[in-house]
């Protein structure tokens, strides 16, 4: 399995070199690019203010967050949960910096920056010259940003995990297993397939007028199987 982790952080300002902090944190689990339903989400004490501006893009007040854990206290689940993961981030560089300066000041080792796939990077490589905020990318791939007047770092991590897919190419937010199923709609309601089960309890699909399931199939070798001098064991030889 290909484990990737989505990550998105909001913050008390623009610089963590001016003493501003992170105010919440939110990740969510893709394997082989499908949600797991695993999340890591918090809301952070900042000891702090946030600046004007950037209170009015999530929303989060110092009154909110004062009784809500510093970072130093979920600094070990938050190493575990990210293990040796790749991680996907839109600028990475804001989040990293954010992310490593709490980091420093807990004596832990920074993110390795190998581990990192910046979307922007790959977004402004396909689409060179436009727009390729989060905003923009989920305009441009017709992803809902319905309820996003204030920004949060789980939700944005979830339309990030749908852009990221899209920018990939790799199934162009369609997972084709007989029907489509929205990926964006698997992110945002946690949902998770078990592919096993999935085919076992496929129905019947007509293919050139002819119902076949797994089980048919394999009944159908078995009888080849019995057949001497087959001429479909010369064609599969």
């Amino acid at each position: 399995m290909s484990r990737e982790l989505v990550l998105d952080t909001e913050t008390t300002g623009l610089n963590y070199e001016e003493g501003h902090r992170l105010v919440e944190i939110g990740i969510i689990e893709l394997e082989n690019h499908i949600p797991t339903g695993s999340q890591f989400h918090y809301y952070l004490n900042p000891d702090r203010d946030s600046d004007y501006k950037a209170e009015q893009v999530h929303g989060l007040s110092r009154e909110f967050l004062k009784d809500k854990p510093r970072f130093r206290d979920i600094i070990d689940e938050f190493i575990e949960y990210i293990s040796d993961s790749k991680i996907i981030i839109h600028n990475a560089s804001f989040d990293m910096g954010f992310i490593n300066s709490e980091l420093g000041k807990c004596n832990r080792i920074e993110l390795d920056k190998n581990l990192i796939i910046d979307t922007l990077v790959l977004a402004k490589k396909k689409f060179p010259g436009q727009s390729v905020s989060l905003d923009s990318l989920c305009r441009r791939f017709n992803i809902d940003l319905g309820n996003r007047n204030i920004h949060g770092a789980l939700k944005d991590a979830k339309l990030l995990a749908s852009v990221y897919l899209e920018l990939i190419g790799g199934r162009q937010s369609k997972l084709e297993f007989g029907q489509n199923i929205s990926f964006s709609n698997l992110v945002n309601n946690n949902t998770t397939i078990n592919i096993t089960d999935y085919y076992e309890n496929m129905p019947l699909k007509s293919v050139n007028n002819v119902k076949l399931d797994k089980h048919d199939y394999k009944m159908h070798l078995e009888s080849i199987n019995s057949i001497k001098s087959s001429i479909w064991k010369k064609i599969n030889n």
